[in-house]
């Protein structure tokens, strides 16, 4: 291993006067009691945290916003040098589908980089592809039909409930409570509000009523899942449904954002958490994932599991789900870190 490893800590964020608050700014008065605290760092900082982190570690790491300009990248490869790129950019000029691209022209570059490769990326993007792919190795996902344009009625042989989601999205994006619907009326609004909306097939599904997983999985030769982490939604309102939108993620300001509780590891039967395991291995490989990723279920109350996501890449604050699973394992945040850049390295040669 080379000593002092030179770490570019890269990431995308266009518009980061979005992230500096005023003096006018006022926190929002909730009307219900809030689970979690609000976070004070801004997507900016985390990253400029991590990389703080990642040189008390004894790397040589700093950060880079490309700020959606690709010569801001290739400049600074030429000038710093870096030995491994730290990949954190999930979006390029507002498109999540250019995500493949950049990390394309990484590995036209030949420099390390952290997490899926491009072909990964593009087959997790497309959620009806993964779908389809997962279903050819035998691993259940949802029943489902896609809707590429309007029409007078879209329920072809799917029971309701079920869910509307755009096809080629991520991070839950377009997928909020009104994403569930019980009724033909509500289906038809809620495609034509993704068709409209999204300007993307509009994918559906069945719901799976029951216990949420969160199975992270590190590793590239071989892979292996970290404790299994569960989401709970008793102290879900009757109002909102069971599921994990998009504000239960990122909106603190949101009841589902407290709502959503996870805890890890996961009270599961010793057969079940295996199998839930094996699953997500299989679906990481069959995604063609490498060094971290994230597979959401449902288990059902016959004890069926269906995958509803594969996530390459997902979100590696202290606080988020992936490195909830790593210290349950008995992995600091930093040795996660360090983990991740180590796989990179090593496939140098390769």
């Amino acid at each position: 291993m080379k000593v002092n490893l030179k770490v570019a800590v890269v990431f995308n964020e266009a518009n980061p006067d979005f992230y500096v608050k005023s003096a006018d700014d006022e926190t929002k008065q909730l009307n219900f009691t809030p689970y979690f605290e609000v976070e004070e760092l801004t997507p900016i900082e985390e990253y400029e945290l991590l990389a703080k982190r990642l040189s008390g570690t004894g790397f040589n790491a700093y950060h880079l916003n490309i700020k959606d300009d690709i010569e801001i990248l290739l400049n600074d490869i030429k000038k710093n040098k870096p030995d491994v790129i730290f990949n954190f950019i999930e979006l390029y000029r507002e498109n999540p589908r250019l995500e493949m691209n950049v990390v394309g022209l990484l590995e036209l570059l030949g420099i390390p980089y952290t997490g899926a490769t491009p072909i990964a990326l593009a087959n997790c993007q497309n959620k009806v592809l993964t779908k389809r792919m997962l279903n050819a190795t035998g691993i259940n996902t949802p029943k489902f039909i896609v809707v590429k344009k309007p029409a007078k009625r879209y329920n072809k042989g799917l029971k309701y409930p079920m869910i509307v989601k755009p096809a080629f999205e991520d991070a839950s994006v377009g997928i909020e409570n009104d994403s569930i619907v019980e009724s033909s009326r509500q289906l038809n609004e809620r495609v034509e509000y993704v068709l409209n909306n999204f300007m993307q097939p509009a994918l559906v599904e069945e719901f799976i009523e029951g216990r949420e997983l969160n199975v992270a999985i590190l590793g590239d030769k071989n892979p292996f899942a970290l404790p299994i982490s569960e989401i709970d939604f008793t102290s879900m309102p009757d109002y909102l449904h069971n599921i994990v939108s998009y504000q239960a993620k990122w909106d603190p300001n949101h009841e589902a954002y407290h709502k959503t509780i996870p805890y890890c590891p996961a009270d599961l039967p010793s057969s079940i958490e295996k199998k839930a395991k094996d699953i997500a291995v299989s679906a990481f490989k069959t995604m063609m994932c490498r060094d971290y990723a994230r597979i959401d279920m449902r288990l059902n109350k016959n004890n069926e599991f269906y995958v509803l996501e594969v996530n390459p890449n997902p979100d590696l604050t202290e606080s988020a789900g992936f490195m909830r699973s790593a210290e349950a394992a008995g992995f600091s945040y930093e040795q996660t870190l360090k983990k991740l850049i180590n796989l990179a390295w090593a496939r140098r040669k390769r």
